[in-house]
């Protein structure tokens, strides 16, 4: 036993998938020099136990549950799925779907059916559907569908119902959409796309500086020169995500993180940082709205 385990539960969509995903990883393992014990951890039990387990070496992880910090992770790779609608970029979406004998053309023409989600951590079985439907809301509709039916916690479960007609309309991880199909296509049979969300791209648009004004939160990490200098110096204006993307410049805020980055003194590198904080707060390159709290308890 390595003392750490791996396993593909969210992307496992058949025997032959999960069967290459465990040769992936132990690839990846091998190539870093690590172990991991491949733990088999089959639906429907919760994503949220295995996310938590202290010996979690490598897994799959949606990408929401990790912005809700519902488990102490660090996200490394994503998957850059082959279709058109990626741009050859780490992006997902979900399709909803419905059965294809059904007579709707338009998202719309759903409305007053059933509607089916996963769990209220899934990005894409239940938060990109949300957003997705919030623009149909007002001009005095506060409901869409006549009957909601949560907490069917997998895809695969997503697909079943609709396909036995339990439900009309369910959402599915555009990405585990493309690999049943591929692997199981008959599960697929009877059902099709009627509309898709749009990709999760904030942080693309982010790094793209396709944005006049985002939320955030940043972090100082163990040192300010690790995780604060990297907001705000000039050098760090890049078109990559978690740099400096305001764009700020004060060539004066530069020279005093670097002196702290390079005093040897403690009193002096507080005095520095000290100096960055008024500066910050007279130029306001960022307006703060709260001040998060992430406490550690032993």
């Amino acid at each position: 036993m390595s003392g750490f385990i791996a396993n593909a539960r969210m992307y496992a969509v058949a025997p032959a998938a999960e069967a290459a995903w465990r040769e992936l990883l132990a690839r990846i393992a091998a190539e870093a020099g690590v172990a991991f014990d491949y733990v088999p951890y089959p639906a429907p039990q919760p994503l949220e136990t295995l996310w938590s387990r202290p010996d979690l070496g490598a897994v799959f992880m949606c990408g929401y549950p990790i912005a809700l910090r519902l488990a102490d992770v660090m996200p490394l790779a994503a998957p850059v799925p082959d279709a058109p609608w990626t741009g050859g970029r780490a992006v997902y979406r979900s399709d909803l779907i419905v059965r294809a004998d059904s007579p709707w053309q338009s998202l719309a023409d759903s409305f007053e059916g059933r509607l089916g989600w996963t769990v209220e951590h899934s990005h894409s079985g239940f938060n990109a559907l949300r957003h997705h439907l919030l623009a149909h809301l007002g001009a005095g509709r506060d409901r869409l569908y006549r009957e909601t039916r949560g907490h069917l916690v997998t895809a695969r479960r997503i697909l079943d119902s609709v396909r036995d007609g339990t439900i009309d309309i369910g959402p599915l991880d555009a990405y585990w959409h493309m690999l049943i199909r591929r692997h199981a296509p008959e599960l697929c049979a009877g059902i099709r796309v009627l509309e898709s969300t749009d990709v999760a791209g904030w942080v693309r648009r982010l790094a793209n500086w396709e944005f006049e004004t985002t939320i955030n939160f940043v972090y100082q990490w163990g040192d300010p020169t690790l995780g604060v200098e990297r907001t705000y110096v000039t050098s760090n204006i890049q078109r990559v995500a978690f740099t400096n993307t305001a764009g700020y410049s004060n060539p004066e805020v530069d020279r005093l993180f670097e002196g702290a980055r390079n005093a040897v003194q403690a009193e002096e590198r507080r005095r520095l940082f000290s100096e960055v904080q008024k500066r910050l707060v007279e130029d306001v390159p960022l307006v703060w709205l709260m001040e998060l709290t992430f406490p550690t308890i032993h």
